[in-house]
């Protein structure tokens, strides 16, 4: 089973290692990294990097497609056609294709989430519907052969949910106990419905403190967001 990642500038890490974790645990899989050019790249903290050893020139076909998602930097490749074009195309050979956080808008800018109910981080989460998605505030969605993934750490549970329709759920289980995935958060504010106003302003700075590091599209990532 061939499982691509796709991977750009400014993603956030966890977005494609959460996922990455649990599917390479399981049986008879083959993982690649593709970006729209191999080599280096630079997560959304500019710290983090990953190496593509593939770019999208040489990926044709694929059974699964995970598209991760970023602070900002899912704007510039929402822009970007010949990668548009790309998902377009690898879209037509997989049997699912998934996403995290905001990768949802980047595979809702191919059009191919018309119609189908979606999800994102909850910040931008209202963008999708720019494209013809319908917003739908829950962890993970599935609609057709779309499977999106509410912000960051729902990527890990997105994976754990594929893991079980590929697989089963008793090596998607197994995949689970390999990582230790048993969480147990400090606090219970890891939801916006019921995050208090205070926590949630102080994690719009947080972002937009993030955001501050990719000056070239913040602006446009502001308008987007309704900043």
């Amino acid at each position: 089973m061939e499982i691509v990642i796709y991977i750009y500038h400014g993603m956030t890490m966890l977005d494609a290692i959460g996922p990455y974790e649990i599917l390479r645990n399981l049986k008879d899989v083959n993982i690649k990294f593709v970006a729209s050019k191999k080599g280096e790249i630079t997560a959304d903290s500019q710290f983090v990097h990953l190496n593509a050893k593939y770019e999208i020139d040489e990926i044709q076909k694929a059974d699964i497609l995970l598209i991760p998602g970023s602070t900002v930097g899912f704007i510039r490749e929402m822009s970007d056609t010949k990668v548009l074009n790309w998902i377009k195309k690898i879209n037509k050979t997989t049997s699912k294709t998934v996403t995290v956080c905001t990768g949802s808008l980047i595979l809702s800018a191919t059009g191919l989430l018309r119609g189908k109910k979606a999800t994102s981080h909850w910040k931008p989460i209202e963008m999708l519907s720019r494209f013809g998605a319908i917003p739908t505030r829950e962890r993970i969605v599935e609609d057709g052969k779309f499977i999106t993934s509410a912000g960051v750490s729902a990527g890990i549970d997105m994976a754990l949910y594929l893991a079980s329709k590929l697989k089963g759920e008793k090596e998607a289980k197994a995949a689970q106990l390999v990582i230790e995935y048993d969480p147990h958060p400090m606090f219970q504010s890891g939801n916006i419905l019921t995050a208090e106003a205070d926590i949630i302003e102080l994690s719009e700075m947080m972002l937009m403190n993030d955001a501050k590091k990719d000056f070239s599209i913040l602006e446009t990532y502001k308008n987007n967001a309704g900043d």
